[in-house]
């Protein structure tokens, strides 16, 4: 009796351990792991150190410095500042982001629902039938209603991992979507930043370029003079006549571009080019503002990550790193589709020839449970080619990976390279532009002295006003550069308290999900 004892006791077990490896059971296929930084310690070799780049008028770049999430906030403008909150909040790019990581997230809980949890479903059926009594020897026919309530549960046991495989892969595009999100805020801020510079610089140059007609202007009505006492000849006036036309042609172009950009900057932050303000007394719409680079401080000093941290911290990279998680997950699920499949259904009900005795009453009691092991046996080799397409397509997302992080550190040290020699550049040309200030004055000291002519102070007042509109174009540069380097970094977007942020658990995911969703229809209603 005792061995008896043993050997049942050892097959309860063994059944034990079979049960607790169904419902368990193992995923399959390769574990993901975040892809390790590139080992690089900087950006380029054409680059100086960075403690040797401080020019006269060029930002200091500091290596490790934190990059702060509202990065446009350096430029000391509020207009900016007011403007980029209206297109976190109005872009219709925004809006779409969001909406598309929502749909992720219900998918993701569409599917886990099915996989992780049984499912359960109740019917009331109600059937009129009609029976001929010559199959029971009696003469007539019977004509009765039979009302069945069940309740049917079934459930999909993933021994091999395949579903929660799935659900990864789910989960993985998820984070895909959240990082798009973040790359679009990303992306708007940096362009609404940008296209804000160029309606500044563009400003500027309009400026400088109506100076200089008018210049041109005054200098053809002394020459007219000139021409009408007969010290000059009527080849002096053509020649002042065409510099005059030539000046007017450099405004019509930059007026089209002020206009067009402005266009731009309305469209960014989600408003009609032709929307005016105070259009009524009930809802007024704050008008667009005018930037000018005055009011665009440059930064005394720009952050700059360290490579090793920029895998971490660019949206477009993590996204890439999800599409990678995503494959990886994909060649779990093809893998565990080659194995056997468990399902089990079972149901209770009731059914009584009225409908009131389905719940209380003379009824009789349903039952069914049933299971079905499917094993894959003959599918012409489809099965096989799918893992190994699975593997190939692991493949494809791990180069796109390995480019996408390559494309991250080329924009890096483009941006460091440019920000160098922008600086320069502006250097150069505000010493051209004091060297002209220098003579512009020489010669308006000598033309109060009457040693020179006015013809001459307006040559000099134009070529000043030349070298303005290069000083104007190389500061917009410059301005332009610091806010490409805040995008290549990757814009600080991290360290905000609703940022997209991966969550590895199932049970977690839910959590997260709904506060995240939440946090997303709250902002969308601001």
């Amino acid at each position: 009796m005792g061995m008896i004892s043993k050997r049942i006791k050892s097959k309860c077990i063994a059944a034990g351990a079979l049960v607790g490896v169904l419902v368990a059971g193992c995923a399959l296929g390769p574990d993901f792991h975040t892809p390790d930084a590139p080992k690089v310690e900087q950006y380029s070799s054409a680059l100086e150190h960075p403690s040797e780049n401080r020019s006269a008028d060029g930002p200091e770049l500091k290596q490790g410095g934190r990059i702060p999430d509202q990065w446009w906030r350096v430029y000391g403008s509020k207009k900016l500042d007011e403007l980029i909150q209206q297109g976190m909040q109005q872009s219709p790019t925004l809006a779409a982001a969001r909406a598309t990581l929502r749909a992720a997230q219900e998918d993701y809980a569409s599917q886990s629902g099915t996989i992780l949890y049984p499912t359960a479903d109740g019917s009331i059926r109600t059937d009129r039938q009609k029976l001929s009594g010559a199959s029971f020897g009696q003469n007539g026919d019977f004509i009765y209603s039979l009302h069945t309530a069940s309740v049917s549960v079934s459930y999909a046991f993933d021994p091999f991992g395949g579903g929660r495989r799935y659900l990864e892969s789910l989960r993985a595009q998820v984070d895909y979507q959240g990082f798009q999100m973040e790359a679009a805020k990303l992306t708007l801020a940096a362009n609404i930043v940008t296209t804000a510079i160029s309606e500044a610089s563009l400003r500027g140059q309009w400026q400088a370029a109506s100076d200089i007609v008018n210049s041109r202007r005054e200098q053809l009505k002394i020459v007219e003079r000139q021409s009408a006492i007969g010290v000059v000849t009527d080849a002096d006036v053509l020649s002042q006549r065409t510099a005059l036309a030539q000046a007017e042609t450099a405004l019509p172009p930059l007026e089209k571009q002020l206009a067009q950009t402005k266009h731009q900057l309305s469209v960014l932050v989600g408003r009609f080019p032709g929307e005016r303000s105070g259009s009524n007394h009930v809802d007024e719409t704050p008008a667009m503002p005018a930037f000018e680079l005055a009011g665009l401080h440059l930064p005394a000093s720009l952050p700059v990550s360290l490579p090793s941290e920029l895998v971490h911290q660019r949206p477009d990279i993590r996204a890439a790193e999800a599409q990678l998680h995503q494959a990886s997950a994909l060649i779990g699920l093809a893998t565990a589709n080659l194995y056997p499949s468990l399902k089990i259904t079972a149901g209770f009900g009731r059914q009584a020839v009225q409908f009131s005795n389905l719940l209380t009453g003379p009824a009789s009691g349903i039952w069914s449970i049933g299971s079905n092991v499917l094993q894959p046996l003959f599918h012409g080799g489809e099965l096989s080619a799918k893992r190994r397409q699975a593997l190939a397509s692991f493949d494809a997302a791990r180069a796109q990976y390995q480019q996408t992080v390559l494309l991250a550190f080329r924009d890096v040290a483009d941006v460091l390279l440019a920000l160098q020699s922008d600086a320069r550049g502006l250097k150069l040309q505000l010493k051209a532009e004091s060297l002209a200030r220098q003579t512009q004055a020489l010669v308006q000291h000598q033309f109060d002295l009457g040693a020179a002519s006015f013809l001459i102070l307006l040559n000099a007042q134009q070529q000043y006003r030349q070298s303005h509109i290069g000083v104007v174009q190389a500061r917009a540069t410059l301005l332009a550069d610091s806010a490409a380097l805040f995008q290549a970094m990757g814009g600080g977007w991290w360290q905000r308290d609703d940022a997209y942020r991966p969550v590895a658990g199932n049970a977690d995911f839910f959590r997260a999900w709904t506060g995240s969703a939440q946090t997303e229809k709250n902002h969308g209603q601001e």
